[in-house]
């Protein structure tokens, strides 16, 4: 089941991102378009919600709640990301807003954004790392619910390879 409300939630997350984005440039109603807007997070909490509640009425503890975490974590580090990449380029093309400025591809300033990018994806592990820890509290100890905790290890390792990669730019940058 919270596998189920895992995708849903991930297509709600891009459904009232689009709906809010054209509703606010396309169909013109800049109120109507930041409310749908706004609403963008209530995903997140539905999902928290979801997830916590199986848990506590005795859900088996798995991979599905550390997905979960994971989802949680990646959508607050990254997630207003997201909605800025997307409204720029949604401004541009329905609203003749100015074109989104490209991301720097060489020199100081693309090793200062993989810098902050690995910085938001550390973000983004810790913050999976705490809803865990909750889901922990919430599932009544580590001894039932260490399965969650195994989407970590894996994780960690893509988290050490991007720090690698993110930081070599700093020690060669890329040149033009």
């Amino acid at each position: 089941m919270v596998i189920a409300v895992i995708v849903a939630c991930e297509i709600g997350f891009w459904v009232l991102l689009l709906a809010g984005l054209l509703t606010r440039y396309v169909l013109r109603r800049p109120t109507l378009g930041a409310l749908l807007l706004v609403s963008v997070p209530l995903v997140d909490v539905l999902l928290l919600v979801v997830s916590a509640l199986d848990l506590r009425t005795g859900g088996e503890a798995g991979i599905a709640h550390g997905l979960a975490a994971i989802y949680l974590g990646v959508s607050v580090a990254f997630g207003h990301q997201m909605m800025r990449w997307a409204d720029e380029r949604v401004a541009h093309r329905f609203a003749g807003g100015p074109a989104p400025a490209p991301k720097p591809r060489a020199g100081h300033e693309h090793a200062s954004r993989e810098r902050r990018q690995w910085l938001r994806h550390l973000l983004a592990y810790a913050l999976a790392a705490a809803i865990l820890a909750l889901f922990t509290l919430i599932a009544g100890g580590l001894d039932r619910a260490l399965p969650i905790w195994h989407v970590m290890a894996p994780w960690g390792i893509v988290l050490l390879i991007d720090f690698a990669i993110s930081f070599s730019y700093t020690l060669s940058p890329r040149r033009a």
